[in-house]
């Protein structure tokens, strides 16, 4: 298994995690079973954002004698009234909900307390009156969450939250299909017909601007919706026209700056086992840059999906490395130091560029590579 940092808290996480999707399969029997392969395997960070307490306290038994062998992203807001899941912003249930949540899981701490599905800068702000960043803070200081995260659908919230160095850690939806759409408060719209029913275009330039700003500001993403819910999987489903492979959609998860763990959803033991096949896949198995230039309804010409095709360079620049630097000085309108000191330690720069277009001829969406080095030289000097 391969370690991530996961932003600036000082956490390690497996770059294969889990969600919790699975948990209540078979009256909440598969939930041992799958914390047993996690462990065998090296995944220590899962997912819970579901409130209802037979899972939640099937969790709790699943980590009896090996909790500190795993890293939990629970959410506060997610609560169980009348039987049945609540988003909630009140106070008191938010409160009630914590309480209920740390007695069924059986630990005195969270490590990643998740402010849940915040899709609407309303909400976000609903989040800041109603005293449950607070909340969340004080939680924090006493020490039974070890940080703070919020997860979203919506860039524009997102990029808000992330802004406003309130967050450690975004729990973000990411697939090649979700990242052409525009900011949406209504998740639905993210996956309807209407959306894909003309040719899309590249990545949406907010969803560019908050993974490139949560690797910038030390934000770590946990990544949910890496399958779109299976439909990227499967060519009669997908938006995209054709179907991708469980290694191709967690490959292009895990190159998206500021991502450092990829939750799966699983709802068996062979499924996990699909996704952390990743972990021992080819680079040939991994590869999405056919796939992707072979959509029938989406165009990627020109923009780089960091896939490496280009390599290798003749005089040694990591090109997927160098242009997501360049590209973090876009969205900053800046070099930030840290982006500089990781420019620095490249092999070769920008300005070692020798024009010879061999990378251009193997690129499959047509970046103009050579342009992009001499804007590296001019940014960063070299």
């Amino acid at each position: 298994m391969n370690y991530r940092a996961l932003g600036n808290t000082g956490l390690m996480v497996s770059e294969i995690g889990m969600g919790c999707e699975g948990f209540n399969e078979n009256y909440y029997r598969m939930t041992g079973p799958l914390f047993d392969l996690a462990e065998k395997y090296g995944v220590n960070y899962f997912d819970l954002y579901a409130s209802d307490p037979q899972l939640r306290a099937a969790v709790g038994d699943a980590l009896q004698g090996r909790r500190e062998k795993f890293i939990i992203q629970s959410h506060i807001c997610s609560v169980w009234k009348n039987g049945q899941y609540l988003r909630t912003r009140d106070l008191a249930e938010t409160k009630a909900g914590f309480e209920e949540m740390m007695s069924l899981l059986k630990t005195d701490h969270i490590d990643v307390g998740m402010i849940h599905y915040c899709d609407a800068l309303s909400d976000w702000q609903k989040i800041l009156d109603n005293g449950i960043l607070d909340y969340a803070r004080e939680l924090k200081k006493e020490g039974r969450i070890r940080h703070i995260g919020l997860s979203s659908h919506n860039p524009q919230v997102a990029i808000k939250a992330v802004e406003s160095g309130a967050i450690e850690v975004l729990m973000f939806s990411v697939n090649p299909c979700y990242d052409l759409q525009p900011a949406n408060e209504d998740v639905e719209q993210l996956w309807a017909d209407e959306a894909y029913a003309s040719e899309l275009t590249n990545m949406d330039p907010e969803r560019q601007r908050l993974y490139e700003l949560c690797a910038e500001r030390g934000v770590g993403i946990t990544v949910m919706k890496c399958f779109g819910g299976g439909d990227l999987l499967d060519a009669e489903l997908s938006p995209a026209g054709a179907a991708l492979t469980v290694n191709q959609c967690i490959h292009y998860a895990l190159t998206r700056p500021g991502v450092s763990v990829v939750l799966a959803g699983a709802h068996s033991v062979e499924q996990l086992l699909q996704s952390l096949a990743y972990e021992h896949a080819s680079e040939e198995e991994r590869d999405y840059a056919a796939a992707f230039a072979g959509f029938p309804k989406i165009s990627w010409k020109g923009y780089c999906m960091y896939c490496g095709h280009c390599a290798p360079c003749p005089v040694g620049i990591d090109v997927a490395d160098l242009t997501k630097f360049l590209n973090l000085t876009k969205a900053q309108k800046m070099v930030p130091e840290t982006v500089a000191q990781h420019y620095s330690v490249l092999k070769a720069h920008g300005g070692d560029c020798i024009g010879c277009g061999s990378c251009e001829k193997r690129c499959p969406f047509g970046v103009p590579i050579r342009e992009n080095m001499k804007a590296a030289k001019a940014v960063f000097g070299y």
